[in-house]
């Protein structure tokens, strides 16, 4: 079974957001909507989940269309279970009683079985005679995560779903709730605008830029071999600067790296993670530049680095697992690994 978008369009009044998107989820797959603010990655959840009325294209799950111009699906009637930011619990009913909101229908020692089962799964058993406000913003996101699973959907919609949990829980949160909707075994669409976070949690990422979907890829895919200057960007904390092609070299202020699939004198953008960058000893005023700071982050350095020529320019980032001979403010020579740095054309 897969979620299934195709050619999917739409507009806010004069504003096009998506523009001929296409895109399948799959049957047991998480599947993570990453992408600036703006580029449609929430609009695209809520056609799915009906909550916007779909202009263009259609949605279907297993074959069965959700959505088409002039005939929807009610979101009532979507098999699907939804987890937003705020998770949006009932005040007023128990950890239990919220779980079961969705299971009216069934006999209530089956309800009790599947409140436990899902409450199993998220680290939460014996909470059930628990309120939300006694709950901790992780413990309550949680309980939403198990809710949503409770009537066992087709398919898990969650839009922004650890944005407002604490920094420190943030991490164990996700493998948790990765665990859980892999067990489950359910369709899962996940917007964030973290690229750690689809990382952690992904089986594949679509990065959508400007209403369309730049790439969708496995993370090592997305990782390795980026198709645009946004999707290089947003892993591995690369860094943007402007060059100019010469002589099959794309010239930076921080150095050249090869470019020979563009025409001589193009403008350009190079992407740079700081793991490509090597430092050394100075080795010519040409290849020379400055250390600003050296911060030490736990399993590595991270070293800024400034270009006497461009004291303007944003300072290069480096990471080494040993500073050796490197003080704030000496000189050191740099040189860039193929593999991590990226060229593409420079927009208009």
């Amino acid at each position: 079974m897969t979620l299934a978008f195709r050619n999917v369009g739409h507009r806010y009044g004069d504003l096009q957001v998506l523009s001929g998107v296409s895109l399948e989820a799959r049957a047991g797959e998480i599947l993570c909507l990453l992408g600036p603010s703006g580029s449609g990655k929430t609009t695209l959840l809520r056609l799915a989940a009906g909550l916007e009325v779909l202009q263009e294209g259609s949605i279907d799950l297993g074959g069965a269309v959700l959505a088409m111009p002039g005939r929807a699906l009610p979101p009532e009637k979507r098999p699907f279970g939804m987890v937003f930011q705020d998770n949006a619990l009932f005040p007023h009913l128990t950890v239990a009683e919220n779980i079961a909101f969705g299971l009216s229908r069934r006999p209530k020692e089956e309800q009790a079985r599947i409140v436990a089962q899902r409450l199993a799964a998220v680290g939460l058993s014996g909470f059930e005679p628990r309120y939300p406000h006694t709950l901790s913003g992780g413990q309550q996101q949680r309980v939403a995560l198990a809710r949503a699973l409770a009537p066992e959907p087709a398919a898990m919609l969650l839009d922004e779903p650890f944005a407002s949990v604490d920094v420190t829980r943030r991490r164990s949160l996700r493998e948790e709730a990765r665990r859980t909707l892999k067990s489950a075994g359910v369709i899962t669409l996940v917007v964030t605008h973290d690229p750690v976070e689809a990382l952690e949690i992904a089986d594949r990422i679509a990065v959508m830029e400007g209403g369309r979907i730049a790439q969708c890829a496995t993370p090592e895919e997305l990782y390795a071999n980026p198709a645009s200057a946004l999707v290089a960007s947003l892993f591995g904390e690369a860094q943007r600067f402007p060059a100019t092609v010469s002589s099959g070299r794309a010239v930076t202020a921080y150095g050249s790296v090869p470019a020979a699939d563009f025409h001589e004198g193009a403008a350009v953008e190079v992407i740079v993670r700081p793991e490509a960058v090597t430092l050394g000893a100075p080795n010519g005023a040409e290849n020379t530049f400055l250390v600003n700071d050296l911060r030490f982050l736990g399993h590595d350095w991270l070293v800024l680095l400034s270009a006497a020529a461009s004291p303007a320019l944003e300072p290069l980032r480096a990471r080494v697992t040993d500073p050796g001979a490197l003080k704030i403010g000496a000189a050191a020579s740099l040189d860039f690994d193929p593999q991590g740095t990226f060229v593409f054309a420079a927009k208009p």
